[in-house]
């Protein structure tokens, strides 16, 4: 299996990447370079959006025109063309330094949105659902860096990670939101590096990019290593499929910290050999 470049993008954060189907686009963030980067599969058409502050991951809206993203302000609603930021709230206005990290949509439209402390001193991450009434509420605590929410094909099972301590925990997801039975799904040796964001396939295995290990892994729903992918790169930061089928991966990385690496912070292409599961946008 191999790795190719698609986009050297140099991104210092590389993050949260998401196929828009509307547009034949992958959509991704640089987290600390405060833009948000479009990349069509079909021409390759790159185009970039500059911001004032953090933007930390977008999600597409299947019920209006937009996205919803998660700045360090907390969540807003975005248009690209035109370019407007709507502020929907921010849920930790206790938490002032601390600022949201990676997200993903459920099958039932509902986004799960981790956050952690922008300067990494403190466990003091959480992990949020925001409705498709445009409420939120606080899901779980104690994060040093909440990253990679994803779920099961069937939506029952919801994976998040707290990249500091090095686990990636499982909950059972209920129809009306409910979390229960946290345990842990995969907790990494040392060697790997750090769990950063992941993605799941059809199969149910659950993709994960490794952060000072310069891989993506797939491990089984039973939380058992199945095969690795080495990517030219030591910090991959998330993985998405894409495409009409689903059938191509992508990985984003950083380029912060790498000096010395040509091709850190771009965006990747790996053969997985599986397509994705169900993704779903917010609906909202």
């Amino acid at each position: 299996m191999s790795a190719r470049c698609i986009l050297p993008a140099g991104a210092a954060l590389g993050e949260g990447p998401v196929w828009d189907a509307r547009d034949g686009a992958l959509l991704f963030v640089d987290i600390k370079g405060k833009r948000l980067h479009s990349v069509r599969l079909d021409d390759s058409a790159h185009r970039t959006w500059a911001f004032d502050e953090p933007i930390c991951w977008i999600i597409p809206r299947t019920n209006a025109l937009g996205y919803v993203a998660g700045f360090k302000s907390g969540f807003a609603k975005l248009t690209l063309d035109p370019f407007a930021i709507a502020p929907v709230g921010a849920p930790e206005p206790d938490r002032p330094g601390n600022r949201l990290n990676d997200a993903k949509a459920d099958r039932w439209g509902r986004i799960w949105a981790g956050s952690m402390d922008d300067a990494e001193q403190h466990a003091s991450g959480a992990l949020y659902r925001l409705d498709t009434n445009w409420s939120w509420r606080r899901m779980d605590d104690g994060y040093g860096v909440a990253n990679g929410p994803t779920f099961s094909p069937s939506g029952d099972v919801l994976y998040h990670t707290d990249s500091a301590e090095r686990v990636v925990y499982r909950f059972d997801l209920a129809a009306d939101g409910a979390l229960a039975n946290k345990s842990v799904f995969v907790r990494f040796e040392e060697s790997w590096g750090y769990p950063d964001g992941m993605t799941t396939d059809s199969e149910g295995g659950v993709w994960i990019a490794h952060w000072d290990g310069a891989r993506v892994s797939r491990f089984t729903p039973e939380g058992a290593l199945d095969r690795s992918i080495a990517l030219p790169v030591s910090r991959p930061t998330s993985c998405v499929f894409a495409g009409e089928h689903s059938d191509r991966m992508f990985v984003t990385s950083a380029a912060i910290g790498c000096e010395g690496e040509p091709l850190a912070g771009g965006v990747f292409e790996i053969e997985s050999g599986v397509r994705g599961a169900p993704a779903f946008g917010f609906g909202g």
